[in-house]
């Protein structure tokens, strides 16, 4: 019988990924929905590859524009994720969710008691609105695999272990694009210089947050939701090869490290055929990046965002969302030429610091719209400090 599945952001690099590695086993996949944002014609070019009946595309001028290109085929085309129970009416085997940004919690939330299995790629859903995800998962009896290469090298890890057997964990960061460059130099950084990562081909956005290192403040959110530890059990090391993801210490005395060649095909094919006999055709083992690991201890000079660890409350709360919001908008505001490289992390922890904003360490979300309420307006009132309604 065919595995049904379903992907949300197939136009990016995750889902484009997932699709390739579907693509070599076509004949066991069903994919009964792709969707996007924007991009109707990568959208429709996978749907008629793949034989998919369902499209969602939130964008209402990319709806427009696909649904006159559809109309003699039998494709459906919806503008919402509010028409999910009108696609799926029985739980389907995997979702995968990738869409990027703030925008991909509701649909996340929504996907969840509609799948067996999700595999969630949204840092977002993870971050900012956990606790209303881990209780839909518990109440929709859904399994959760992470797809970060650092959480599912965890989960992997975790394997016939308890988390609460963690002793240590270390994630690792390759350094980003800045790893060498003199610290003097900083004030000059361009956007065609952050956007070259040394290891990885990303997003824009995501590309930024590695030069920041934010991404790893957000990974170490990620790992203490998931797998319910302390901060304080949580470590990052500057890893330049970026060929281990996670090294975990137990505290029976053994170490795992979780190492594997620096691609996203290697977690995503393995959320999508875990338990399976399935193998992933890889390389030999590196040697000789084993025999170089090479870690550091984070220079917090080079990378002030790790500084961000030491603000963060114990406990999941809407806190997260301003952090989350409040850099989107600075990291944007960079790429739109408006404030400097450095400018990312000087205003970022004015906010953070700030008794408009901290106040809500103590305030739990209750529900999705707490958070995207809270994210909207963060973000307008710092484009209003920088005057940007053009």
């Amino acid at each position: 019988m065919k595995k049904k599945i379903a992907i949300l952001g197939s136009t990016g690099s995750i889902g484009k990924t997932l699709l390739k590695i579907i693509e070599k086993d076509k004949k066991n996949f069903d994919v009964v929905l792709l969707t996007a944002n924007t991009d109707h014609k990568t959208l429709l070019k996978q749907a008629k590859k793949f034989n998919v009946k369902n499209l969602i595309i939130s964008d209402p001028k990319s709806y427009k524009v696909l649904e006159n290109k559809i109309k003699k085929s039998q494709i459906k085309i919806f503008n919402s994720f509010n028409s999910i129970n009108k696609i799926i009416n029985k739980k389907i085997d995997y979702v995968m969710s990738s869409i990027v940004g703030i925008q991909g919690l509701d649909p996340t939330y929504r996907m969840i008691k509609f799948t067996k299995n999700i595999a969630i790629a949204n840092k977002e859903s993870i971050i900012c609105g956990w606790d209303l995800i881990s209780n839909e998962l518990k109440k929709s009896k859904t399994n959760f695999i992470p797809v970060d290469s650092e959480h599912f090298s965890m989960w992997y890890g975790l394997q016939n272990f308890s988390p609460k057997n963690i002793e240590k964990v270390f994630l690792t960061a390759s350094g980003g694009p800045f790893y060498k460059v003199p610290l003097n130099k900083f004030k000059k950084i361009s956007i065609k210089n952050a956007l070259k990562h040394p290891n990885w081909k990303m997003g824009k956005k995501i590309s930024i947050d590695s030069a920041t290192m934010i991404n790893k403040v957000y990974e170490v959110i990620e790992a203490k939701n998931i797998f319910n530890i302390s901060y304080k059990k949580i470590k990052i090391l500057i890893h330049p090869k970026s060929y281990v993801h996670a090294m975990l210490k137990f505290s029976n005395g053994l170490i795992k490290i979780i190492a594997h060649d620096t691609t996203m095909k290697v977690p995503i094919f393995n959320t999508l055929f875990y338990g399976t006999n399935l193998k992933y055709k890889t390389t030999n083992i590196d040697i000789n990046s084993l025999n170089n690991l090479n870690f550091k201890k984070v220079n917090l000079s080079r990378y002030p965002m790790v500084k961000i660890l030491k603000l963060l409350p114990k406990k999941h709360s809407l806190f997260e969302t301003v952090i989350v919001s409040a850099n989107d908008t600075f990291v944007n505001l960079f790429l739109e030429k408006k404030i400097s490289f450095l400018d990312i992390h000087k205003e970022l922890f004015k906010i953070l610091k700030s008794k408009v904003y901290s106040r809500y360490k103590n305030i739990k979300p209750k529900r999705l719209s707490d958070i995207i309420d809270l994210n909207n307006y963060v973000s307008t009132n710092i484009r209003k400090k920088y005057i940007i309604y053009k």
